[in-house]
């Protein structure tokens, strides 16, 4: 009796079939997760917490001086400058950068847009209402986000 020796593998017609399976589930689940809306998210969860991280340090500063805030902040929403640069280069608000970040009292340094366009500022806006409610706002926010606190 003759032993027939079989051969074992797989068929390339079989090798694209499980290939084409595996790239139409991969399309689905990259289309599922959508990584463009998750890394928006992720940047406006970090603008939410440098918006709270200023208003924290400015209500720390004045909390250290009496009730007295920063005179810098006015009714106008202005953008803060980064503490990296020089006053004279910024037009923007500079002396709220001196006294939050320049003593590392109230921050180490100030935080700026995760995707900030501006050279001088931090991306992010501070004014006062009348009656001394604080604003610090991020309008660069993703996905039709609203990012602003009031306190």
């Amino acid at each position: 009796m003759e032993l027939v020796k079989s051969k074992k593998g797989f068929t390339l017609i079989e090798i694209l079939l499980v290939v084409a399976a595996i790239a139409i589930l991969a399309g689905i689940v990259i289309l599922a997760i959508n990584p463009n809306k998750q890394l928006g998210d992720t940047r406006n969860a970090q603008r939410r917490v440098d918006v709270n991280t200023i208003l924290n340090a400015v209500y720390q500063y004045t909390i250290d001086n009496n009730g007295t805030l920063p005179t810098t902040v006015s009714t106008t929403l202005v953008e803060i400058c980064r503490s990296t640069i020089a006053t004279s280069s910024c037009g923007s608000l500079t002396n709220l950068t001196d006294v939050l970040a320049a003593s590392q009292k109230y921050l180490v340094s100030l935080p700026t847009d995760p995707i900030a366009v501006s050279a001088s500022g931090t991306g992010y806006f501070i004014s006062k209402s009348s009656n001394g409610r604080l604003t610090v706002s991020a309008p660069s926010a993703e996905q039709s986000s609203t990012i602003s606190i009031t306190r």
